[in-house]
C-alpha cells in the first residue's frame, strides 16, 4: 500500500508539473489576445475623441501583464505597441515620454527574445525612430529607423506590418516608387486568421497612403 501510495503521489506530482506551465501559457496567450484585440479595437473602431482614454486604460492592462510575466518578451512588445500608437495619436511632449517608454520596453524584449512576434520588436522600433524628432528633442534617427525596418523585413519579409512601415518610411524619404512597391507587397500579405480587425484596419491605412502618393505624383 505504501508503494502504491508513493507511486500515486509521484504520478500526481508529475502531472501537476506538466499542467502548471501549460496553464500559465494558456493564461498568457489569453492575456495577449485581449491586448491585441483591444489595440485593434481602439485603433480602428474607437472615435478619435475617445482614443486617449481608451489607450490609457489599455496601457494599464498591458502593464499588469508585463508585471505578471516579467521574463516574457510578448507583453513588453504589446505594451510598447499600445504606447507608440497612443503617442502617434496624442502628440506633444507627453507623446515623447510614451515613445521613450515604448522604446525601452522593446529593447528589454529584444534581450529576452529578439525574434518574437515575427519581428514586431523591429517594426515598432523602426516606426519610433522614424516618427520621433531627432536630437536634441528626441531620439529619432533615420539611419536607425532604416536598420530596424530592414531587420523586421528579414524576419517577416511578406508581413503586412513591416512592409507597410517600410513603405511609409520610404514615402517620407521621398522614394515614391519604392514606397509603392512596399505598400503593394503589404496589400498582398496573407491574412492573419487571429487578427482580422487589425488586418482590415491596416489595409485601409495602406490604401489611403497609396492614394496620397498617387495624387501627389
Amino acid at each position: 500500500m505504501k508503494i502504491v501510495s508513493l507511486l500515486c503521489l509521484m504520478t500526481c506530482s508529475l502531472v501537476l508539473a506538466v499542467l502548471a506551465p501549460a496553464a500559465r501559457a494558456d493564461t498568457l496567450d489569453a492575456a495577449l489576445i485581449t491586448l491585441e484585440h483591444g489595440w485593434a479595437h481602439v485603433t480602428y473602431e474607437v472615435p478619435v475623441s475617445g482614443q486617449d482614454d481608451a489607450y490609457t486604460a489599455l496601457e494599464s492592462k498591458a502593464s499588469a501583464v508585463v508585471a505578471q510575466y516579467p521574463q516574457r518578451a510578448e507583453p513588453k512588445v504589446w505594451q510598447a505597441i499600445i504606447l507608440s500608437t497612443h503617442a502617434g495619436e496624442h502628440g506633444g511632449m507627453g507623446a515623447l515620454g510614451m515613445a521613450r517608454k515604448a522604446r525601452d520596453l522593446l529593447l528589454e524584449a529584444e534581450k529576452i527574445n529578439p525574434d518574437v512576434m515575427h519581428g514586431s520588436i523591429y517594426t515598432t522600433l523602426g516606426s519610433l525612430y522614424d516618427g520621433v524628432p531627432g536630437w536634441p528633442i528626441g531620439f529619432g534617427s533615420k539611419d536607425k529607423a532604416r536598420a530596424m525596418l530592414q531587420k523586421a523585413l528579414q524576419l517577416n519579409p511578406d508581413g503586412i506590418d513591416p512592409n507597410y512601415f517600410q513603405g511609409y518610411f520610404l514615402y517620407r524619404g521621398g522614394d515614391r516608387p519604392s514606397a509603392l512597391a512596399a505598400l503593394n507587397k503589404a496589400l498582398a500579405a496573407p491574412p492573419r486568421a487571429d487578427q482580422p480587425l487589425a488586418d482590415a484596419g491596416r489595409r485601409r491605412q495602406i490604401l489611403k497612403l497609396i492614394q496620397t502618393i498617387d495624387s501627389t505624383h
